[in-house]
């Protein structure tokens, strides 16, 4: 049945609109208290990589649970903990070393703010304070991710409460690239924005830049094209600026790689990660550093002067390893990269040249599409519509859980779907995913009023 939000107990998140009641995953699958079944095409946001009920992760935290359930991480630590942090560095792009967990994606991105201010005064260096992000990205949704992102919608009521961030135009071919350049261009003059913006504030105050390699709820899976990290790279290298990836959702073998920038060969100083590090199967954020951040810190202070009371907390930490654990002895990596091929192929099949989806884009099992109002003039669906909201609840009717969003153009205009579906997804459930999200966007559109 559909719970309506005013006669639960519970503060829901969304007060208008009655969700389902679910009370069991099976697979690829959640089921609800009626009996129906929901395709989860994209693991909530982008978190479910293994579906649900996987049995090797339950085990992992059966096994954790029977032994010790919180050893406090300031005093302690164990086993699962030092073997989770041992395979993520094993995988790591060069230099990144050591790991540090916390309970979330915001919170990773916190940690990594915090971090880099503490790197830069234990080397003597206290003006370095400020930190550059990009347009239309997403950090989190604490007050200092929060300011670092460039979601309109989300800063909007609490504009009062950030801190100021300098923002410069993320990469977002579909819309920005000129016709006379080609994307390597195009992706050099939008990075070339983060030197200009460095000048601008002065090399000796800034901290650090921040973004996603391939940026996720705001923009709907839009990749960098090629060139792009590697400029942000050498500009912050340049200017001793710290190079910070937010992989919490591109992260963790959802693109086909391990971490996300591995496909571009560049490796940032801080690497945040959530999400499809624990699976679901428990909250679960974390860090990776390189090794002269640690080196700074290790031999200046000796304490990093930041924490929380569930930081790497013991349960959490043992999910993370039997998804970790799944991951290899599955070939899911490999698996990824092959439903990636399949599902971009069936997507071009149906909606190559659909007149309401102007761009199909992504890596791996990340995946957006742009929802338009005209595909030749690329023109967005009126936002009083409410496209995203109504692909959302229609969805739930056709037995398929997706993630749209409105506001990728500018905050307010723009509706995209993400699909991110589950690594262990069956190859005939690719069809399945593509058919009912056929059905959803044609009723959705209908229902906005659009005229195909």
């Amino acid at each position: 049945m559909l719970l309506e939000p005013k006669k639960s107990a519970l503060f829901q998140r969304d007060l208008e609109n009655p969700v389902p009641v679910i009370v069991k995953g099976e697979g690829a699958y959640l089921v609800d208290d009626d009996g129906k079944r929901y395709l989860d095409a994209s693991g909530g946001p982008a978190v479910s990589c293994l579906g649900h009920s996987h049995p090797l992760v339950m085990e992992e935290i059966k096994r954790q649970l029977n032994s010790v359930a919180y050893a406090y991480s300031m005093f302690f630590t164990t086993p699962a903990i030092e073997e989770l942090s041992q395979r993520l560095v094993a995988q790591a792009p060069a230099g990144l070393t050591k790991t540090f967990f916390v309970g979330s994606g915001s919170e990773a991105v916190e940690a990594a703010m915090k971090l880099a201010r503490q790197y830069f005064l234990e080397i003597g260096w206290p003006s370095r304070r400020l930190f550059i992000a990009r347009e239309r990205s997403y950090h989190g949704n604490t007050l200092g991710a929060l300011a670092l992102g460039g979601d309109a919608n989300r800063r909007a009521p609490y504009q009062p409460l950030l801190m100021d961030v300098t923002h410069i135009a993320p990469c977002y071919e579909y819309r920005d690239r000129r016709a006379d350049e080609s994307a390597e261009q195009y992706g050099l003059r939008v990075a070339d924005e983060l030197e200009r913006a460095i000048q601008r504030l002065g090399a000796e105050n800034v901290a650090a830049f921040f973004c996603e390699p391939v940026v996720g709820a705001s923009l709907g899976c839009a990749p960098p094209v090629p060139g792009y990290l590697k400029r942000l790279r050498e500009i912050c290298d340049r200017h001793g600026v710290l190079l910070i990836f937010d992989e919490v959702m591109c992260g963790m073998g959802r693109t086909g790689h391990m971490y996300a920038c591995n496909e571009d060969g560049v490796a940032p100083d801080i690497l945040t990660m959530a999400k499809g590090l624990g699976g679901g199967y428990q909250p679960i954020g974390g860090l990776l550093i390189s090794q002269k951040i640690f080196d700074a810190i290790a031999e200046g202070s000796g304490s990093l002067k930041h924490g929380h009371t569930y930081a790497g907390h013991t349960l959490s930490v043992a999910a993370a390893l039997g998804v970790q654990k799944a991951i290899e002895q599955e070939g899911l990596l490999a698996r990824v990269r092959h439903l990636s091929a399949l599902l971009f192929g069936r997507l071009q099949e149906r909606f190559g040249q659909h007149p309401h989806v102007g761009d199909i884009r992504g890596r791996g099992l990340f995946i957006g599409l742009e929802l338009v109002a005209d595909r030749d003039g690329k023109a967005p669906f009126d936002p009083k519509t409410k496209l995203w909201q109504r692909v959302r609840r229609i969805g739930f009717e056709e037995g398929i859980v997706c993630y749209p969003t409105g506001g990728c153009i500018d905050g307010v205009r723009g509706d995209h779907v993400v699909l991110a579906p589950p690594f262990i997804l069956a190859d005939p459930q690719v069809d399945e995913i593509v058919d009912k999200l056929s059905r959803t966007l044609d009723r959705a559109v209908a229902a906005a009023g659009a005229v195909e």
